[in-house]
């Protein structure tokens, strides 16, 4: 018999979303995923947001832009909302935005589950209008762009950190029917991005980029931990609630029956078998992840089975089969 004991939660929202348990970041700083060409992924302590000054009861108002529905399948209350919007795009270029929504939109459901249940997301484009073609220190440091997000490369001293004013981000978001996960995507065809907890950034030109957006879904739909083993030595904490990592060795997991115990031996999707393989939770040590190099360890990689199964069961909490998928194209809001 398969077993998988996986923690009894809702569906995890962007928020709630925790790529890593990592030490405190230093003051004024904050940990977010830095991603490179060859797939591997690390934390980097960035500059911390300053909280927005508002006055107390009043709720901004979003800023005026129109909302296109690449994909509208259903009612928001039975369907994933996935919320794009753009950086560095001007009036002119808002056709070019859409075209790398769409790209993005296509690599994320290469690979499952997201290729299974993607007809039961809602997929919208938020038109974030900028004054100035591009982003900040692209295609050099140095160089400045009036954009309305002001994304910039060379984040705290990491070339492909592609960072941006995120509270700004998230108030452009709130113009979507409703939102589950934020993409902000920049108009430059360089590799980059960042995982932030509340979204994913990616370059809007980069067809390398939108794998970005698989593994941060992970953390945002799963509630799934990285399964890469840096920038830290030993872990001495208590075991995570995370479904795919564990302080436990294999014959640990079978004694205890605990987590992925019932899979080990097991083919993976992701190459391999099931195991309890040392080094994950951005910690080299005395952490254990269930395969070699899983989604949650390398992009450009699938889901492990016990990944895999996660998702799903989210998913599957979160969107609703019975309620069946009819497209609705080209629908505007807003503006």
């Amino acid at each position: 018999m398969t077993v998988i004991v996986v923690a009894a939660a809702a569906v995890v929202s962007p928020t709630q979303a925790s790529a890593a348990p990592a030490p405190d970041a230093p003051a004024g700083t904050r940990w977010l995923e830095a991603f490179s060409p060859d797939g591997t992924i690390s934390q980097v302590a960035a500059p911390a947001e300053a909280a927005p000054t508002t006055t107390a009861g009043v709720t901004a108002a979003p800023p005026p832009a129109t909302v296109t529905a690449l994909q509208q399948t259903g009612s928001t209350a039975d369907r994933f909302d996935l919320v794009f919007v753009g950086d560095g795009y001007t009036s002119s270029q808002l056709a070019l935005y859409h075209q790398h929504v769409a790209e993005k939109w296509a690599t994320l459901t290469t690979i499952a589950p997201y290729s299974t249940y993607k007809n039961y997301f809602n997929v919208w484009m938020v038109d974030v209008v900028s004054a100035e073609s591009g982003v900040d220190n692209d295609p050099n440091q140095g160089v400045n762009k009036n954009t309305a997000l002001g994304m910039y490369f060379w984040c705290s001293g990491t070339e492909r950190l592609l960072c941006l004013n995120e509270s700004t981000a998230k108030s452009y978001a709130a113009n979507a029917p409703a939102v589950d996960m934020i993409v902000a995507i920049g108009n430059s065809t360089k590799y980059g991005g960042a995982g932030y907890s509340s979204m994913a950034t990616a370059s809007g030109g980069n067809a390398q980029s939108g794998q970005i957006v698989q593994h941060e879904l992970g953390h945002s739909i799963g509630g799934l931990a990285d399964e890469y083993d840096t920038p830290y030595n030993r872990y001495s904490g208590a075991e995570p609630s995370a479904p795919n990592v564990t302080r436990y060795t294999a014959s640990q997991l079978t004694s205890r029956k605990t987590k992925w115990y019932g899979l080990l031996g097991q083919s993976t999707p992701d190459g391999g078998v099931i195991g309890a393989y040392e080094g994950a939770y951005t910690y080299k040590y005395g952490i254990y992840r269930p395969s070699e190099n899983s989604l949650m360890r390398s992009l450009g990689k699938p889901f492990n089975t016990i990944g895999l199964t996660v998702m799903t069961q989210k998913l599957l909490a979160k969107i609703n089969l019975n309620a069946p998928p009819t497209f609705v194209t080209s629908q505007e809001t807003g503006g």
